[in-house]
């Protein structure tokens, strides 16, 4: 079946994207306001765009009426933001800071959730996450009337030091950071049920072509 999205309703396009998108790391961004108020709230709209130089890409979405909240507004304000990544047992107070609270509320507070200071960017970072990312924005893109992509350069990135296998090769634990991911409407998925597949080579693939001819 085909859906041509410029003639649904927005709200059909948004579930046929999450529906099929999946699973979505989760990006729980930290950000300051220029007056020193902290918020929080998660993103699943986000993903590592590239590596030279390090960049992710963050989708904010925005309430027809109310507008965008606390802090996606600050990102766009200030252009800097934490990513924290999210095991499953901080799940209960990343939902937490999902809540649609009153504006200048601190959603970390309201959810027990202890800071970091960051070590290049005024935003703190969650102490609990495994892995957070402090960034800064390249660039912000208005891709509607109610959303924007935010580009944001990693300028650095925390890593528990319990999950780091080899710092020099920048090998890490990834099964035991225990992440979870979004999946449609309430739905989340754990990423520890992963399997192995090795990318085939041309030559590889030419030879065991030429090996099934004899």
């Amino acid at each position: 079946m085909r859906f041509d999205l410029d003639r649904v309703e927005t709200a059909v396009a948004y579930k046929l994207l999450a529906a099929t998108v999946i699973p979505r790391p989760i990006a729980w961004v930290v950000t300051k306001a220029k007056d020193g108020a902290v918020n929080a709230a998660p993103y699943s709209f986000f993903n590592v765009m590239g590596s030279a130089p390090p960049t992710i890409a963050l989708g904010l979405m925005a309430d027809p009426v109310k507008g965008f909240k606390d802090t996606a507004q600050n990102i766009l304000e200030t252009g800097e933001f934490v990513v924290n990544l999210v095991p499953e047992r901080l799940v209960r107070q990343m939902n937490l800071t999902s809540a649609d609270a009153p504006r200048g509320v601190d959603e970390l507070a309201f959810a027990s959730v202890n800071t970091t200071a960051s070590s290049h960017v005024a935003p703190p970072r969650i102490s609990e996450s495994p892995v957070a990312f402090e960034c800064v924005s390249l660039s912000s893109v208005v891709t509607g009337p109610c959303q924007t992509v935010v580009i944001g350069r990693v300028l650095s990135i925390h890593i528990a030091d319990r999950y780091v296998l080899n710092r020099d090769r920048g090998h890490v634990d990834t099964d035991a950071l225990d992440l979870v991911a979004r999946s449609f409407g309430s739905g989340y998925l754990r990423t520890h049920d992963g399997f192995q597949l090795d990318r085939p080579t041309w030559a590889g693939l030419s030879a065991e072509a030429e090996a099934a001819k004899s």
